[in-house]
């Protein structure tokens, strides 16, 4: 890890009771929990917290509203998270609750120490709060002079007396600390936005209200009942109580925190007034403070108003809990925003886990067991494949950084890359020739190759899927946990020998979506009306390099079913193929996609053919037509039929 030690304490935010669980909550607690059985596998001593904020003037509203009391209120709300978090499988050390009798008194006894330390006195304060974010702001700050700048809901104007926290302080040492440490607020983008903030000058906190009743009360040395905590100075200090502060400090040992995970919208609470609370307590600070993005849909920032805020439970109900997981952390750079698509989801289940991850393991299944019974040895692995075995492991070295930097999609990126070896190496190699050529040894330590390399991204991926990497790992005849950490990715050793359990397909192809759809801003109906209408206003401008309706039909694209498929000779790159497209005989095609699929992976199954191209010579052969595919950075796909169809069926 970026820093030597032993322990591990990571936290989520604690959660808002003000509403259930949406889809930002559940990506702030899977990112938390991937860093936390990353650690435990690791060998770190470990602890893992989250919980529910409870307190403040909109939850004592919000209850009102619905004839409860705040406590009662405050008990089904924070129910819900925790029900959903088991679940889920959340492997959190312990669920906080800011109600808790020993969190309360925990927080007493840290405004005790800051009065000590001359860092709280007594004063009336006059400003515009907002009951929404719970937060105060200057006249500078809002919009339009009354409007939050954060939720952009009217503040109202509070004049009562308070005690404050000295902010102003500590704004030496805040940007002290942010200049020292780099990657303190992550990503780097955010650090930069809150030495901007700081830069700009920091007044004194009002840390404590009189208007409402519903939060920690003074400790009674301050024999001044009416008074509650600012919400912010109650909640923050639950990644200190949670740890036993005020009380039994037997857990203390591990503060600081290596990462408090947020979201964008309360950096300033975790990266301004947390560390100057701590300060204050002459305590360390965090590590790591990452504030990752919003989640959007259709473009849209979810709200309850607008009806289009995503149940993480109905999500992972309809595509499964694990590739929920695995896209969410995929999908979207830390930091930035995501838009939830239904389709994005498929096609990373679809094309990342079924067909890089899961057919891989299928074709070792497959393979082992018609060349070897099923056993597989890394004994000659290492003799015939050292250039793979290279690469991969140079894969490896690069993944704890990345976690722990919080660049979790460039992890997966980076993880995905054996697979990419392995899978080209089956194609390359093509062990049924070898088979057939006497070189047998060979043929059999790809094999050994493969389920290495599966075994190792198995064990870096657990801690995105660890259901599924524990599927994986029974098949490979091994256990994930510390001991297979060390040995298989810090070492770079090789499995001992196993013979290989059959399993069935972890990723089963999803054709179609399985959630409804939502349409933003008008009903369903009314928003299809307006959408030719936009379409019309676009293609009535002159863009070069269009061509017409009728042009396009020009060009016969059949659906093709490959029926013959072997290697040309003396050719790294061409496949022959004869393909059915529903005529008196197949045609025959040259395709230059050797490199990424094997004959035997062709036969049977179904293309997209440029049916009306031009025969042309390829290598001394008459190609007649061409195969549609796709190719990026990952390497090649062909373009198929999303379900079976008739040889010969057009489309268009």
């Amino acid at each position: 890890m970026s820093e030597q030690c032993h322990k591990a304490y990571i936290t989520t935010p604690i959660y808002y009771v003000n509403d259930i669980p949406h889809i930002g909550h559940a990506y702030t607690t899977i990112i938390a929990d991937t860093l936390a059985i990353y650690s435990r596998m690791a060998g770190l001593e470990t602890f893992f917290l989250t919980g529910t904020d409870e307190h403040g003037q909109k939850i004592e509203e919000a209850a009102k509203k619905r004839g409860k009391s705040p406590q009662e209120y405050a008990d089904e709300i924070s129910g819900r998270f925790k029900a959903l978090w088991d679940e889920f499988g959340i492997t959190y050390d312990k669920f906080i609750r800011t109600t808790d009798p020993e969190h309360k008194k925990g927080v007493q006894a840290a405004f005790l120490k800051m009065v000590e330390k001359g860092d709280i006195y007594k004063d009336v304060y006059r400003g515009h709060y907002c009951i929404s974010c719970e937060a105060f702001f200057t006249e500078t700050q809002l919009v339009d002079g009354e409007f939050c700048p954060e939720c952009g809901k009217p503040t109202s104007v509070v004049e009562e007396e308070s005690y404050f926290f000295r902010l102003s302080k500590y704004q030496e040492p805040l940007l002290q600390w942010y200049r020292e440490h780099e990657k303190c607020i992550l990503p780097k983008t955010r650090r930069n936005e809150v030495m901007r903030f700081v830069e700009g000058g920091l007044e004194d906190l009002s840390i404590t209200r009189t208007s409402f009743d519903w939060g920690v009360k003074l400790p009674e040395e301050m024999n001044d009942p009416k008074h509650v905590m600012y919400v912010w100075l109650d909640a923050l200090m639950n990644y200190l109580t949670a740890l036993g502060y005020g009380g039994d400090e037997k857990l203390m040992d591990f503060w600081p925190a290596r990462v408090h995970l947020i979201g964008k919208d309360i950096l300033r609470f975790h990266a301004v007034y947390w560390p100057a609370f701590l300060m204050s307590l002459d305590l360390p600070l965090p590590h790591h403070v990452a504030a990752h993005g919003w989640w959007t849909r259709n473009g849209e920032k979810m709200s309850k108003s607008k009806g289009n805020v995503i149940n993480p439970k109905e999500v992972a109900d309809a595509y499964g809990l694990e590739n929920f997981r695995y896209f969410m952390l995929r999908e979207v750079p830390f930091g930035g925003d995501g838009d939830f698509s239904q389709k994005a989801l498929i096609d990373r289940i679809n094309s990342d886990l079924g067909n890089d991850l899961g057919n891989l393991l299928n074709r070792l299944i497959g393979m082992s067991g018609k060349y070897s019974a099923g056993k597989i040895s890394s004994e000659k692995v290492e003799e015939h494949y050292t250039e793979e075995l290279a690469e991969v492991h140079a894969s490896m070295e690069k993944l704890e950084p990345l976690l722990f930097d919080m660049q979790l999609h460039r992890y997966l990126e980076e993880l995905w890359k054996p697979l990419s070896i392995a899978n080209k190496a089956i194609d390359t190699y093509q062990p049924w020739v070898m088979m057939k050529d006497g070189r047998e040894e060979q043929a059999l330590a790809l094999l050994g190759l493969i389920a290495n390399i599966l075994a190792k991204v198995a064990v870096m991926l657990h801690p995105v899927m660890p259901r599924t990497t524990e599927k994986i790992a029974k098949a490979l005849g091994f256990e994930i946990d510390n001991a297979a950490y060390v040995k298989l990715v810090k070492e770079g050793a090789l499995l001992d020998p196993f013979t290989i359990e059959k399993i069935p397909p972890l990723f089963p192809r999803i054709e179609e979506v399985r959630m409804q759809e939502f349409t933003p801003g008008a009903p369903e109906a009314e928003a299809t009306e307006n959408k030719p209408e936009k379409k019309k206003e676009k293609a009535s401008e002159p863009v070069e390099g269009l061509i017409t309706i009728d042009q396009f039909f020009e060009t016969q694209l059949k659906v093709g079913t490959i029926v013959e498929a072997e290697e040309v000779p003396k050719s790294k790159k061409l496949l022959l193929l004869q393909v059915d497209l529903g005529e008196e005989k197949p045609r025959q095609i040259i395709a230059g996609i050797k490199e990424w699929y094997g004959p035997t992976d062709l036969v049977d199954t179904q293309v997209c053919v440029v049916a009306n191209l031009k025969p042309a010579k390829l290598m001394g052969m008459l190609s007649e037509g061409m195969i549609l595919a796709a190719k990026d950075e990952d390497g090649l796909a062909l373009i198929r039929p999303e379900k079976p169809k008739k040889a010969g069926t057009p489309i268009g």
